[in-house]
Parts: structure tokens; sequence; C-alpha cells
């Protein structure tokens, strides 16, 4: 059943009147008697949950309606016919001319290490499955390249610059400084596997059912690696890299601001407000907040202190996602839990803070033998991370 504007409209009108409830309660639950408490608490959590349930179908009817609408990409002879015979390949083992024909389609030569690359619009699929699934994806900036790293100039200011008069003298300015950072590559793997049987089906969508098995292998692994992977043999995250209290001024390049929450294990909303200032306004305005959805919960109970509002505000318009503190967040379940020293929120830009890196060509290799009588599918991908510009992500750490 397609989706249409009004499905998105009535689940934001049933989040808005489940919100006024959870309100409602929560207050009660607030200003109740020792002898409630348990009671209401119950009922906020019961609450608290049916808003995540309503917020995320609001997400995902969104996400389908836009799907409905973008147009379907148009490929050329050489795409169609490559990717006819690379799904003969995945059914039947059977690669005549395959080789030929990826050449053509993907003006590409077939690298050494075997198998083949997967058609341009598969790739592009497994891409797609990725974004909807990886908030790390969805969050930061992204570019595909042709070859295996990708190293990029940055400036790190001390350009100067002055005003002088119409005809006066021009001094030279300043020098500015350049560095060069280089995104950490590593190449991951999955090897989803289906019976002969199944694939000899007709009615068996093996395209669907191996794009849907590569991303959603690729996504917990990628996932995690953008966050938090350690640089060996996969992308440094972006909470890998080295953090200090110091301001943007007197920071390092590289180096990530962290803002200590006060007490160990816990923070408040005028932690979430310090998080919000201290990254510059020019930042501001592609930011948005990043973490689990037990901290979620958290946050949703937080107040104003002059006026008593809540500071988390339900997305109730079509195409509006939820704010805090009037910014979107990002649910992100490889974000560390609520803990001592834990950096348990992330504000940013991270468009900006961090770029995913894809190696074009998701490569194939069929293997009917090691596990009988399943085929493997060995699918291999070259992904890396790099933080760009660390100044446009702050870090709430949970500590005195």
């Amino acid at each position: 059943m397609a989706v249409e504007l009004k499905d998105v409209q009535d689940v934001a009108d049933a989040l808005g009147k489940k919100f006024d409830e959870f309100k409602s309660v929560n207050d009660k639950r607030v200003d109740a008697l020792e002898a409630e408490k348990g009671k209401l608490f119950g009922q906020v959590e019961t609450l608290n949950g049916k808003l995540t349930e309503l917020d995320e179908l609001k997400s995902s009817l969104e996400k389908e309606l836009a799907a409905v609408k973008r147009p379907g990409a148009v490929g050329g002879k050489e795409v169609s016919e490559h990717k006819t015979a690379f799904m003969q390949f995945v059914r039947k083992g059977k690669d005549d001319g395959l080789a030929d024909l990826q050449q053509k389609a993907l003006q590409t030569g077939v690298e050494g290490d075997g198998g083949y690359a997967v058609p341009e619009e598969l790739d592009r699929n497994i891409l797609e499955l990725l974004r909807n699934v990886s908030p790390m994806r969805q969050a930061c900036g992204q570019i595909t390249v042709s070859t295996p790293d990708y190293k990029k100039l940055v400036s790190i200011g001390g350009a100067g610059s002055g005003w002088v008069g119409e005809t006066a003298a021009r001094p030279a300015t300043g020098t500015p400084t350049l560095a060069q950072i280089a995104a950490i590559m590593g190449e991951i793997y999955a090897n989803p596997q289906a019976t002969q049987t199944s694939l000899d089906d007709i009615f068996f969508d093996a395209e669907a059912w191996l794009n849907g098995e590569v991303a959603r292998e690729f996504a917990e692994e990628e996932g995690s690696a953008f966050l938090l992977g350690d640089g060996t043999n996969k992308p440094k995250g972006l909470l890998a890299y080295a953090m200090a209290t110091t301001a943007d001024s007197a920071r390092a390049f590289g180096t990530l601001q962290k803002i200590h929450s006060g007490t160990a294990g816990d923070f408040d909303p005028d932690d979430l407000l310090k998080l919000l200032y201290n990254l510059k306004a020019g930042y501001r305005q592609g930011a948005t907040w990043m973490m689990p959805t037990m901290t979620m919960f958290k946050v949703r109970t937080f107040k104003e202190a002059t006026t008593g509002a809540y500071i988390w505000q339900p997305g109730l318009q079509a195409g509006q996602p939820a704010s805090l503190l009037g910014y979107g967040i990002t649910e992100n379940e490889d974000m560390p839990a609520v803990a001592a020293d834990a950096n348990a929120v992330l504000f940013g830009d991270f468009k900006r803070a961090y770029t995913i890196v894809d190696r074009i060509g998701t490569r194939v290799l069929r293997d009917p033998y090691t596990n009988k009588p399943n085929v493997g599918f060995y699918t291999t991908k070259r992904v890396g991370g790099m933080l760009t510009d660390s100044q446009a992500v702050k870090v709430l750490t949970l500590s005195v």
C-alpha cells in the first residue's frame, strides 16, 4: 500500500496527543506524593516508550513517502546487461562474459583478487539501505572515491586580512596554515548464505535478499567503527580522536572539545545548554544531537528552569522531526550509555565534523563449495572515515 501525506499527518497528530498525555502524567509524577510516585513512574515509562514508537513510525513513513516520489534511475544498455549477467552469476554461478560486461558498464578493470563488482544499481541500493539503517551515515558527510585511499588539505587558519584605503599600499598578509588529513581505510566483508534450491526458485528475489543481507551486516560493523573504531584495519571513529577541555582558539587541530557535566554519571538541562553554546554559531545552523535511546528517555523528562516547558518536543507536522532545544536528534545505539566518565551526548554539525569515504565498487565472490548445501557470497567493500573539522562537534563527558 502506497504511503500518502495524510498517513504521515495522522501519525503526527497521534504523536502530539500522546505527548500531551505524557506531559500531563509526568507533571503529576513530579508533583505527586511519595506513595503515588511508583505508579506514576511506570505510566511515564510506558508513555515514553509509546512516544518513541510513534516518532520512529512517523520517520519511517516519511522515508517511504520520499522513496515513492523519488524518480527511478535510468541506465544504459551496458548497465542493464551487466545487471542481468550478474544476477545469473548469483543464481547459477554462470559468469560467461561477465568480466567484459563489467568493464563496459563500470569502465573499470577486474581486480586480481577474484570475484565480480556489483552492478552500479545494486551498489547504489546497498548504499541507500546503509544510509537508512546507519545513524552515522545519516548524520555525517559522505564521499565516493575510485582510489584505494583519500587525502584532503584543510586550512587551520593563519591567513591575515586588514582594512585599507582606496589608494593606500597593500602590505602582505599572513600565510595560511594547511594540514593534510587522510582517511583511515579498512576492508569490511560479509558472507551471507542461501541454499541453491532457494536461488533456483523463480519467486525468490535474489537481488533484494543479497542487498538486504549485505546492508544489514555491513551496517552493524560500520556504525560502531565510524563512532568508536580504533583505526586498526577499520576506520578511526569520531570518539576515538583526542579530546581536551580547552576552547577552540587554544586547542590543537584534530582534538575535540569535551564539556564536563560536573557530576559523575549524570547530567541535567544546563549541561545540554553548555554543550549547545560552546559550539560556534556558524556550526549550529546544521547541528543535531546524537545519543542512544535510553539517554533520550532521560532527556524527555527535562524542563526549562524558568518556564517549566519541556526541552524535547515531538514533530507534529509531516517532515518535521522531533527536536531538543530546537535542534534535531540522531538516535545512535552505539553511543555510550549514561555512566561515570561516559561521552554520553554529542552536539554539532556532523557533516562538517566527520567524513565517511566509500571506495567505488562492492565485490562478490560466489562460493558453492565451503558450506554445502549453502552457497556463500563473500562480499567485500573498502570504506574509511576521518575527522575533518574538530571544532564542529562538542562532547558531553559525564564526570566532575
